[in-house]
């Protein structure tokens, strides 16, 4: 009594109770679910750990294919980068060689300024001729072929120089083309080369924003090599202009030199054998004007002489005339045209005779006197002009002097200005090229 009173006096657990078969079941419940559960992790793992090695195969592969492609891209820009250089280095060349063979152009096209100068001042010196020397002879035709070809020989080396210029600035714009596409080589090469230095161990690596963009102004592989081919093809092509224009303008100048120097000895020797032709009249024309004085002297004694004749002949008239006129008054018979009447006549007509043939002969020699006389002045006029003429040919010939002293002082193959080089290097300095200064 006492201990079943007792019990009644627990409290009952609030809540609903399960019966023994419920929890049975929710006991084969949790087995079967971790049972499952243990499968599916056994199937996670099986795929996690194949999903693993694949992945790391995977990733070693496109690391390994990634750096064989970087390695593969590297010794193509290296190619490229070589190929630049040699490309740059062979206008460099070029370009210097240009501007030498320029150079040399203008000095020829100098040089020019001191024949032409003589050439036109030994015109102007022969046009001072007077008179019958101031003829268009043999020099006159030479010295005018000279200047013309002097002239042309100007127009042509200007031509020259103008077109070696307007070719350095080709050569300038190839060469800046290829240093432009030599430096960004050298760069992408740094990159490509630092990206092959990289690995997951590297400090810098990081994520990044949307790394997988195509970068605006990309070009396509095709359009990468076309870039480079063309830079190069057009250098190369300028160099071959710039070797032909340097063949030419060598070829001219030696033309042109040889054409000058033939034509400078074809004047030389025309200008001598003028004034040899020249000393030979100027002498052959005193050597007549000493003749003629001589002649004018002898003929002036003449005159003199018959002058003197004719007024002794005159006297011998008077007195014959006054004979007869007085043995006009003989007286009667004793005026008979004798002996002496007879004689005393034909005397005078005699004289008369003389007298004419006398002053007839006078007249002639004064004549010919006066004639001597003025051709002896023309003469002696002609000789001062040839005098004059020849001064102008020594003169010529002087001036042309200064020829021979140029030709010696003139240095033809005078070198080229030196040409500042500046070198051009990547970030590593791996680059030794050597590229003209902007």
């Amino acid at each position: 009594m006492g201990s079943g009173s007792r019990m009644s006096a627990l409290p009952a657990k609030p809540g609903l109770r399960h019966s023994v078969s419920e929890s049975n079941v929710n006991n084969q419940q949790l087995s079967a679910t971790a049972q499952r559960e243990r499968l599916v992790s056994n199937v996670v793992r099986q795929e996690g750990r194949s999903l693993r090695s694949e992945t790391a195969c995977k990733t070693t592969w496109d690391e390994s294919d990634t750096c064989r492609r970087l390695r593969d891209r590297a010794w193509d820009v290296s190619r490229w980068k070589e190929e630049l250089e040699a490309c740059a280095r062979k206008v460099d060349e070029e370009m210097e060689a240009l501007t030498l063979s320029k150079e040399q152009t203008e000095h020829a096209l100098a040089a020019t300024s001191v024949p032409l100068e003589v050439g036109a001042e030994c015109l102007t010196l022969r046009d001072g001729r007077r008179g019958y020397e101031l003829a268009a002879d043999p020099v006159d035709e030479q010295l005018r072929r000279e200047v013309e070809l002097i002239e042309r020989t100007q127009q042509l080396l200007q031509r020259h120089v103008d077109e070696a210029f307007e070719r350095l600035c080709v050569l300038q714009e190839a060469r800046h083309q290829l240093t432009s596409d030599l430096q960004n080589k050298m760069d992408a090469l740094d990159i490509d080369m630092s990206c092959l230095s990289l690995t997951i161990k590297s400090p810098q690596i990081s994520l990044k924003t949307n790394p997988t963009r195509v970068p605006s102004g990309s070009s396509s592989p095709q359009e990468w090599v076309q870039f480079s081919q063309y830079n190069v093809g057009r250098a190369q092509e300028a160099v071959q202009a710039s070797q032909l224009l340097r063949e030419d303008m060598s070829l001219s100048r030696a033309q042109l030199h040889n054409e000058l120097n033939a034509q400078l000895r074809a004047t030389e020797f025309a200008l001598r054998k003028r004034t040899h032709h020249e000393e030979q009249a100027r002498d052959e024309l005193a050597w007549q004007i000493g003749n003629t004085e001589d002649e004018m002297s002898e003929m002036e004694r003449d005159v003199r002489g018959l002058d003197a004749d004719l007024q002794g002949k005159m006297a011998s008239l008077k007195l014959a005339h006054t004979r007869l006129e007085s043995r006009t008054n003989r007286p009667g018979m004793d005026l008979c045209r004798d002996e002496v009447q007879r004689g005393l006549v034909s005397e005078v007509h005699q004289l008369e005779a003389t007298i004419v043939a006398l002053d007839q002969k006078l007249s002639e020699a004064q004549r010919s006197l006066q004639t001597m006389k003025r051709h002896h002045s023309r003469m002696l006029q002609d000789l001062s002009r040839k005098q004059e003429a020849l001064s102008l040919e020594q003169r010529s010939m002087n001036t042309r002097s200064r020829l021979a002293a140029t030709s010696r002082t003139e240095d033809p193959a005078a070198a080229a200005a030196a040409v500042l080089l500046v070198p051009l290097a990547n970030s590593s300095g791996r680059s030794n090229l050597q590229l003209l200064a902007q």
